[in-house]
């Protein structure tokens, strides 16, 4: 009968919604990585001035740079290599390209 008494520790499950606090989680998994020639994710949201790590996992070099607001740019990134940059402090969405492959595409969400 001491199972039973386990069993109403159902208590736990108002704890269960003080962990859903979705913005800690977002900027801490700022990271991109670079494989089979795609950006992944493909679109990442992250707080305003996040450290982005880009890890290129293939073996040629590529870049994450931002399109025409130039707000960001790894530079070349060599194959099996990382690169880090600073999220812009202005919220918006940020379109990328690989400067070197331009059909590589992403978007970074600031907000």
């Amino acid at each position: 009968m001491a199972l039973t008494a386990c069993s109403g520790s159902s208590g736990g499950s108002p704890s269960t919604s003080a962990p859903v606090s979705t913005p800690p989680p977002a900027s801490a998994a700022a990271q991109i990585v670079i494989k089979d020639f795609m950006f992944g994710p493909a679109s990442l949201t992250v707080a305003p001035g996040t450290v982005v790590t880009v890890r290129n996992e293939d073996k040629t070099p590529h870049t994450a740079t931002a399109t025409g607001s130039q707000a960001f740019d790894t530079g070349t990134i060599a194959g099996g290599k990382s690169a880090i940059f600073k999220a812009p402090a202005a919220a918006g969405t940020y379109d990328y390209i690989c400067n070197i492959h331009q059909y590589m595409k992403g978007k970074l969400t600031v907000r």
